[in-house]
């Protein structure tokens, strides 16, 4: 299912946040939101989850206009991971993930067989099968992110959200994380704050500055040394990685 984004705009208080943006996220691919912080990001990526509307401009989901769908429907095609995800209470694995199947269900509706598997399927590609029936305070916060993926996966969504998902994890659990979400049967939009993480596993890259596209193509069109040091302000090298190939930033001390 592809995303598009016309010209959309969205203004707080006379102050335009997010200024004629337009984007296009291809069926099954992954796309990059980059940019420096306060550039726009999480706030087009809240637009293009249906979470508030544009002052100007239209969000497509497919062949509809986001606007006119209701929000559960929406809930029913579109999968949010946002950056922190915390809770009062003290829920199972299970229990996260079960919220994804919410959309799915008639109020007070019990948990069907379909969708106990989808929250099995879901746990499942996200490798956290084994803890369904653990407590989700207690574990590590590489694994927290899966949950939140597994929890957004279990809606069945045709696009998948995600707003710094690789935010305060480890290494070894950025590129799990990451693989994960290029992995999926769905068209995912990632903000990302990692040069070389976005080269890596985006198929198209959005660069944005004061709420603005500067930006847009596949990473090696995008990720210059000049977009480096005009869109952050720093000195970099941009350069094929000898044994890889992979396009690789190394930042200038």
């Amino acid at each position: 299912m592809n995303l598009t984004a016309r010209t959309v705009s969205w203004s707080v208080r006379d102050r335009l946040i997010v200024d004629g943006v337009s984007i296009t996220a291809a069926p099954g691919s992954m796309v990059g939101l980059l940019g420096p912080n306060g550039s726009g990001k999480s706030s087009l990526l809240r637009l293009l989850a249906g979470l508030r509307a544009p002052t100007t401009g239209v969000v497509r989901l497919g062949d509809d206009d986001l606007a006119s769908l209701r929000r559960r429907e929406i809930a029913q095609r579109v999968g949010v991971v946002e950056q922190e995800s915390a809770t009062d209470t003290d829920p199972l694995v299970r229990d996260v993930i079960e919220l994804g199947r919410i959309p799915h269900r008639r109020s007070w509706q019990p948990v069907g067989e379909r969708d106990v598997e989808a929250i099995r399927r879901a746990a499942a590609a996200t490798g956290v099968l084994d803890r369904l029936e653990q407590p989700y305070a207690t574990l590590s916060g590489g694994e927290r992110q899966r949950v939140q993926i597994a929890r957004a996966l279990a809606q069945d969504p045709e696009v998948l959200l995600l707003d710094e998902p690789t935010n305060h994890l480890d290494v070894r659990h950025q590129l799990e994380v990451l693989r994960l979400v290029r992995d999926a049967a769905v068209t995912a939009v990632a903000a990302l704050h990692d040069l070389n993480l976005a080269a890596a596993y985006c198929d198209e890259i959005v660069v944005l500055a004061e709420g603005r596209v500067v930006a847009a193509g596949t990473p090696v069109q995008v990720i210059t040394e000049e977009l480096v040091a005009d869109v952050y302000g720093v000195k970099a090298f941009v350069e094929r990685h000898r044994i890889t190939g992979a396009l690789t930033v190394v930042w200038q001390p």
